[in-house]
């Protein structure tokens, strides 16, 4: 089993990592540790995968697996039973919150005390339509108390987008352009996904990133990427309170 970890400094209650593709039951396109139920594998075999991560993990209970649909809903696991919501925030000890992506960003938040941590899906959609903003509203602490990781995801040379996606970042956040980079071809762009977030995340109040050195598409080895293969597994990022 390979696991990425936040170099953050997190409380020592606050436990985070991400998934690769290594160690895991799928075959295939998805080779190995596919933790996606909703990709066309095998669904014994991400269920063995996932059940092989709760047991690693030590996790008393399953993490809460949403159904993400890039939008901007934040769902609290044992507060509620939908979870079809692209964030979700937990206070309660031992209930682990993951985030599926395979390209898209993920964003661990955890605060200063240990008190409360949470999880987004910040594909482009979701970041600009204020993902990462709901995320931190429904933490309900002071933003300079919160902290944030930005695990793996399409870097900014592989991340080609169209003038819609950059306009639309920049209506709302005019240093934004800096994120963009003029492609090859008239009317696209390389888009730098970790700068746009940091960029949100300044702007709400949070100061403390960290990550952000990863690239999915270009590290096959490590990870899924739906840009590179299309038909390909999901990562997960978890984080809990200990």
């Amino acid at each position: 089993m390979s696991y990425v970890y936040p170099d953050w400094p997190a409380p020592g209650n606050v436990k985070a990592l991400c998934t690769t593709r290594l160690g895991g039951h799928s075959q295939g396109a998805f080779d190995s540790f596919n933790l996606g139920d909703h990709v066309g594998d095998d669904p014994q075999a991400v269920h063995a995968n996932r059940l092989q991560l709760q047991a690693e993990l030590n996790l008393q209970q399953p993490p809460a697996w949403l159904v993400q649909v890039h939008g901007t809903d934040v769902a609290c696991p044992g507060e509620a039973e939908d979870y079809q919501a692209d964030a979700s925030v937990t206070r309660h000890r031992g209930q682990a919150l993951a985030i599926m992506t395979a390209d898209c960003l993920p964003v661990l938040f955890c605060d200063d005390k240990g008190l409360v941590v949470a999880g987004a899906h910040a594909g482009w959609r979701g970041l600009c339509a204020g993902i990462l903003e709901a995320t931190i509203q429904a933490m309900a602490v002071a933003p300079v108390s919160l902290m944030a990781w930005l695990g793996p995801a399409i870097g900014p040379a592989a991340f080609e987008v169209g003038d819609e996606v950059r306009e639309a970042f920049i209506a709302q956040q005019r240093d934004a352009a800096a994120a963009f980079v003029a492609g090859e071809l008239p009317g696209k762009w390389l888009a730098d996904i970790y700068q746009l977030a940091r960029l949100r995340l300044r702007q709400a109040g949070i100061e403390r990133i960290y990550g952000g050195e990863y690239c999915t598409v270009s590290q096959p080895e490590l990870f899924y990427s739906y840009r590179r293969d299309r038909q390909t597994g999901r990562m997960a990022s978890l984080i809990w309170l200990d």
